[in-house]
C-alpha cells in the first residue's frame, strides 16, 4: 500500500515492522488522513504473518505535537459527530500484535494519546508528554482522560489535563507512562532491541498475553483471571507451546512458527 503521511517498513528487523509518522513541517500533527493511514497500516501489518512486533515513531523534533487544529477549528458539534474520528482510534486499539512507541521531542494531545495506545514506550531524553487541549478551550477526546489516570495516577493526570503543562521524559518514567529513557541517537537502536526481544517469542503467545494484560483494565480481578486462564489453556493447542517446552527441556533456542 502507498501512503502520503506515513512511511512503512515491513522488516526493519526480523519480524519487526516500523510505522513512521511523516508530516515533519506540521510536527506530525494528527489529521484525519494520517490517522486513517496509521489505522490501515496497522491492520495490514496485523495480518502479515512475517510481522510479530510493530514500532511507531515520529522524528527527532516530534513524535506528534497534537491534532491538526486547522482541520477542526471551524467545525460544530454535529460536524464532529458526523466525522466520527474516534472510530479510527477504536480500530487502532484492536491491533493484536505488540506495538512499541519510539518517542523523541513532543508527544502532545493526540500524540500523547497515540503513545498510550501503544504497549511499551521508549523515549529519548528530549521527549515531552502532555495533554494541552485545555489551553484551546477543549479537552482530550481520544482517551486522554481515561488512559492517563491509569498510567500515571489521578493526581498527575489531573495536573496534566487541567493545566495543559508538559512533563519531561524523566517525570514520565517516574510516573510509569514510559518504559525507559535513552539518548536521542540511540532511540531507534534501543527500540528495535526491545522489539527483537519480543519478536523471538511465539507470536500467538504474544498476542494472547497482550490481550490478557489489556483486559485487566476493563474488568474485575475475578473476570480477568478467568480470561487469563482461558488464554493460557488455549496456547496448549499450539505447536509453538510444544516447541517452546521441548526446546527448554533440550536446552536449545525454540523455533517458533506461529502455529
Amino acid at each position: 500500500m502507498s501512503y502520503e503521511h506515513i512511511l512503512v517498513t515491513e522488516q526493519i528487523a526480523e519480524h519487526v515492522a516500523l510505522i513512521q509518522l511523516n508530516r515533519p513541517k506540521e510536527l506530525n500533527a494528527l489529521n484525519l488522513q494520517l490517522m486513517g493511514e496509521v489505522r490501515d497500516a496497522l491492520k495490514a501489518l496485523d495480518a502479515n504473518d512475517a510481522v510479530r512486533v510493530i514500532i511507531i515513531t515520529g522524528n527527532e523534533r516530534a513524535f506528534a505535537a497534537g491534532a491538526d487544529i486547522k482541520q477542526m477549528s471551524g467545525k460544530g458539534a454535529i460536524d464532529m459527530l458526523k466525522i466520527d474520528q474516534f472510530t479510527t482510534w477504536d480500530q487502532i486499539k484492536k491491533t493484536k500484535k505488540p506495538i512499541i512507541a519510539a518517542v523523541s521531542g513532543f508527544a502532545l494531545g493526540g500524540g500523547c494519546e497515540l503513545v498510550m495506545h501503544c504497549d511499551c514506550v521508549v523515549a529519548s531524553e528530549t521527549a515531552q508528554f502532555g495533554q494541552p487541549e485545555i489551553k484551546i478551550g477543549v479537552m482530550p477526546g481520544a482517551g486522554g482522560t481515561q488512559r492517563l489516570p491509569q498510567a500515571v495516577g489521578k493526581a498527575l493526570a489531573m495536573e496534566m489535563v487541567l493545566t495543559g503543562e508538559f512533563i519531561s521524559a524523566e517525570r514520565a518514567l517516574q510516573a510509569g507512562l514510559i518504559n525507559k529513557i535513552v539518548p536521542v541517537e540511540l532511540l531507534m537502536d534501543e527500540t528495535i532491541k526491545m522489539a527483537k526481544s519480543m519478536s523471538r517469542n511465539s507470536p500467538l503467545a504474544l498476542q494472547l498475553a497482550k490481550e490478557s494484560v489489556l483486559k485487566s483494565y476493563e474488568t474485575s480481578l475475578s473476570e480477568g483471571l478467568s480470561f487469563e486462564r482461558k488464554n493460557f489453556y488455549m496456547l496448549f493447542a499450539t505447536e509453538d507451546q510444544k516447541e517452546g517446552m521441548n526446546a527448554f527441556i533440550e536446552k536449545r533456542h525454540p523455533d517458533f512458527k506461529g502455529s
